[in-house]
């Protein structure tokens, strides 16, 4: 986080950094140059005179520190989509939708009361559609409350005892209205054919709870603080971005293995 404090940090070391060749331009233009030499001390003072008479400093400096801590935040994400890859990509404890043996794989984050995931879920049909050689992960990732909590572990339940129903069970809980719940979820469930004993046993099963918990503690790993997210290559990629970006992003992973070709 980019804050006051550090800013004025920054900006110091580069004037001290700075500070023999301002010094030196401060002796030519004294009366008295030979006073004046590249090893005399930089006061406050004189940082604080500098900074008043070159103000554009404090705007590039921010500019620079914050392009620096993305730069740093992006090749820290890139190396725990690496450590955590098999887990990321291929835990027994996600939902594939798509293509299972698809050459790409896109991961999304998704809580089933988030009003961004609603309106990205047609985005994330479309992919699916239009890309024969696409594969999806889903990982539950409840963050708005205890509703999106129950709504998670039944879809997890669902995913354990009918993982062939679960896309129908996705798509129609994502599309309903109002605010999903545990309830809500076991009503869809029942709707596509699952019957109650058979989801009422898989909800108490460990299984349900612990692929939640590996979905948070991923998230917490990656940053994530919100959905949806998803991970595409060696990409995190926050929010509703849009059906255009997650193909071109795709696209580019499949020609170079990066998203950034």
């Amino acid at each position: 986080m980019i804050t006051p404090g550090r800013i004025v940090a920054f900006v110091a070391g580069i004037v001290f950094a700075a500070a023999p060749s301002l010094v030196a331009i401060q002796a030519m233009r004294s009366a008295t140059p030979t006073v004046a030499t590249a090893q005399a001390p930089v006061s406050g003072a004189f940082i604080r005179t500098y900074l008043l008479d070159n103000p554009e400093v404090i705007r590039d400096a921010f500019y620079e520190l914050e392009r620096r801590q993305a730069e740093a935040e992006k090749k820290q994400r890139i190396a725990q989509i690496s450590d955590n890859e098999s887990i990321l990509f291929n835990s027994t404890r996600q939902a594939v939708l798509g293509n299972p043996e698809g050459d790409v794989t896109l991961v999304e984050f998704m809580d089933y009361n988030c009003g961004y995931c609603k309106r990205a879920h047609g985005d994330m049909n479309r992919l699916i559609a239009e890309d024969p050689n696409l594969r999806v992960v889903l990982k539950e990732f409840p963050v708005l409350g205890q509703p999106s909590v129950e709504a998670a572990h039944v879809a997890a339940a669902v995913n354990l005892v009918a993982p062939e129903s679960y896309a129908a069970f996705h798509d129609k809980l994502m599309t309903s209205k109002g605010r999903a719940n545990g309830s809500k979820a076991i009503e869809a469930a029942k709707e596509i054919g699952i019957e109650d004993d058979i989801l009422a046993a898989a909800l108490k099963d460990p299984e349900v709870g612990a692929t939640i918990e590996e979905a948070y503690g991923l998230a917490k790993t990656l940053g994530l603080t919100g959905t949806p997210a998803y991970v595409v290559g060696d990409e995190v990629v926050f929010g509703a971005v849009g059906f255009d970006e997650l193909r071109a992003k795709i696209k580019a992973v499949r020609e170079c293995g990066s998203t950034s070709c």
